[in-house]
Formats: C-alpha cells, structure tokens, sequence
C-alpha cells in the first residue's frame, strides 16, 4: 500500500508513505505533488495522522438511558442509581450487542483505540466476561483495553476485593477504582493501596476515576499520585476526571501540581459530561466542574480528552464522534487560542495514546503498525474548526473505512 500526497503532522512538505504487510516500511518527502497511480491512496494534501484514541468510556452501559428510568436529576450519584437498576436485567448476548454498536460508531469516527471501564461490582462479573469476548470479536476494527471497574466502590462493596482481583486473573488488562464513592476517606485511602498493590503485582495499568465531584475536600489525587510517585509506576497510572481539581483553591494546587509533576502520571478529562453531570448543587455562580487541563497542559504533564458515555444514565447524547468532545473541550477549558488550536489534535491522539501506554505500537513511523488515518484538513487547526471527518481508515495495511465526502448543492 503506498499514500501519496500526505500532509503530516508538525512536519511541512507532502509525503509518501509505504507500507509492506501491517507495518509502514517507508516515509519520503515529495519535491512536488505527484500523480495518483493504481492502487495508491491519495490524500490529496490532507492530514494522514495516527487514528484517533479514546481513552475512557463505558461500553457495558452505553445506549441505556432511559431504562428503565431516566436520571432526572442530570447527578452523577443519580446516574449511579439508574445504572444499578438497569444493571439487574442485562444479560450477556444484551451487553455485548450494544458494546459492538457502540465501538461500530467509534470506529466509523477513526478511533482504532478503546478504553472502556466495565462494572465490576457484580458477584457474577457478567459485563467483564462479555467485555472480554467482544475484545477478541472486534480486534479487526479496534484494539480494546477493559479497566475492571469498581462502580459501587472496593472497601465499601461487599467482596469489593474479591471481585477486582477475579476480574484481572480473568483478563482484565487495567486495574480502576472509585475513592471518592467510598463511605469514608479511610477507605478511600485504603482502596489507592489495594489497586496499586495490585496492579504492581500483575503488571497491569491503573486507571482510577479520582475525585469526580465539586467538593474541593476530595483529595484523592495526591494519594494516588504519591503512590505512584513511590511506587515509580507514574507512566503506567491514570487519573481520569479529577474535577474537583476545579474547585481547589490556588495555593493548595500550587503544592499539588509539584507533586503530580514528580509523580508522572497521566490525565483523562470528560468535558461534556464534566459540565453536564458537576455543578448541579450550586446555583449561581454555577462551576464549569472540569478539571484544570490547560493548567496540567501547560505545565508539561500529560493530559487528554475522552467521550466518558454515549446515551447512558450519566450522559443522554454522544454519537462516537470525539472530535465533538474535543471541540468542547477547548472552549470549556479557555484554551482557544491559536497555539492550542494548532496542536488540539494531540488531546485526542499522542496524549491520548501515551495515556494507554501504546508506545511504539502506535505513530507514523517506519517500523510501526500501518495503522492511519485521512483527515478531511490540512492543519489541526481546520480539523477542529470543520469538524472533520475521517476520510480514509487504514488499518495494519488494509483499508478499513472509507467515507464519501458530503456533496450541497444550492438550488
């Protein structure tokens, strides 16, 4: 396979990019434009970037708003009481069915990586043991990591321990946790230790939802953080949501963000559903309830934007397009100036996949998996403000997907 006319990221000039089986054997500068020949892609001085990443979702929930109640409330903690009631009728054939059409979306937007959490708080694991499944059905769209994902807490759920530690020997490839939901900040604390204790001892990543709510006295962060630190695991640890990062005052952040730095670990943020589900105990002023990511961004830690839910009790909308997200994000988190706009991108691919530990299986670059996209843009900037679709999906060499470019015709 040979794609010719490329514009890449960060890098000026067009290019021809070879490839030979699954990996990308060749990366050449063109002295002009250069015809297409049989065979050939032509990006037609287009984006050919790394497929999009999304770092936090939950598969084995989406599409189920609404059943059997919808969350009124528009809370997180309301969100959880619905999805405890819809969590007693799923069945197997059931969750996996919406898991395949909800990772169809995602792929039909150019993500070819997926981090989906996945309820474990159940005596039976049956979300996981599909979860599982589904990864091994859906390797030809879409590399899947599952987080086993303590939704009703580790310390403060019955055999909360038991279940995490089954849910890793069946194949759960990342350690979650959920300090914040516990019934005290004892054992908020004491759920940090047993999932890096964990981890440690698997080798699997970390990913924990870390002080998802507007209380500026949840400060989880910096107990996950110094257990990274210590540990010397930062690379391998995310903190996914952190809003009540947003409502710290300045002096105490100031403290905390040396810590985060030393510790290296990384950051997921959901703005749409940050702003949707925080802030609903305030009346005005209302919080945005977003963690401070360009803060994080500009102090040279790693952090990136994930989608969280798409039409489930805790967000009502979503359509796998994490373009969409990222567009929202950028206003929400004042970080539409044109430096950050000329690298968005990075907030949805590189942090993104550095967030997964992908390394080099990940990138355009000689060597590495041939797995690519075609932006309908020429620049991150264009892409963010267009809205731009994938054009053309590549994956291990093979085109995946390809989308015909919408025609208007004005009468």
């Amino acid at each position: 396979m040979k794609i010719i006319n490329a514009t890449l990221r960060k890098t000026p000039g067009l290019h021809t990019v070879m490839c030979e089986g699954e990996h990308i054997s060749a990366i050449t500068l063109q002295s002009a434009h250069v015809p297409p020949q049989a065979g050939d892609i032509d990006a037609q001085g287009q984006l050919l970037i790394a497929p999009f990443v999304e770092p936090h979702i939950h598969l084995d929930a989406a599409l189920t708003a609404g059943q059997p109640e919808w969350n009124l409330s528009g809370t997180l903690f309301e969100g959880i009481e619905r999805w405890a009631q819809r969590k007693e009728t799923i069945t197997h054939e059931d969750t996996k069915q919406r898991a395949h059409t909800t990772l169809r979306m995602l792929a039909e937007h150019g993500i070819q990586h997926v981090r989906t959490h996945v309820d474990v708080t159940d005596p039976t694991l049956a979300a996981l043991r599909a979860m599982i499944e589904v990864r091994e059905e859906t390797r030809h769209l879409i590399n899947l990591q599952i987080v086993a994902f303590p939704q009703e807490d580790i310390e403060s759920y019955a055999g909360g321990r038991e279940l995490m530690t089954l849910a890793v020997e069946l194949g759960a490839d990342v350690v979650g946790g959920i300090p914040h939901f516990e019934n005290t900040r004892e054992q908020g604390v004491s759920s940090i230790k047993f999932l890096m204790d964990l981890a440690e001892r698997t080798g699997c990543l970390v990913d924990v939802h870390c002080d998802e709510t507007d209380d500026p006295h949840s400060r989880f962060l910096e107990v996950l953080a110094e257990e990274a630190r210590v540990r010397g695991m930062g690379s391998r640890v995310t903190a996914s949501h952190t809003t009540a990062m947003g409502s710290y005052d300045n002096a105490y952040c100031s403290k905390l963000f040396r810590l985060l730095k030393a510790s290296g670990i990384n950051f997921v943020s959901c703005p749409t559903e940050s702003i949707h589900l925080q802030g609903r105990f305030d009346t005005f002023p209302k919080r945005r309830g977003v963690t401070r990511v360009a803060e994080l961004d500009r102090a040279g830690m790693n952090v990136c934007f994930g989608q969280d839910s798409i039409k489930d009790p805790w967000y009502p909308l979503g359509n796998g397009n994490i373009l969409r997200v990222l567009d929202a994000g950028l206003h929400i988190c004042h970080m539409m100036g044109f430096e950050d706009l000329a690298r968005s991108l990075d907030l949805v691919t590189d942090n993104s996949a550095r967030t997964l530990d992908l390394g080099e299986r990940y990138g355009i670059a000689v060597g590495r998996p041939a797995n690519m996209l075609v932006l309908d843009a020429e620049s991150d900037y264009e892409a963010v403000r267009r809205q731009a679709k994938a054009r053309v999906s590549i994956r291990g060499g093979k085109v995946l997907m390809t989308r015909v470019p919408e025609r208007v015709e004005f009468s």
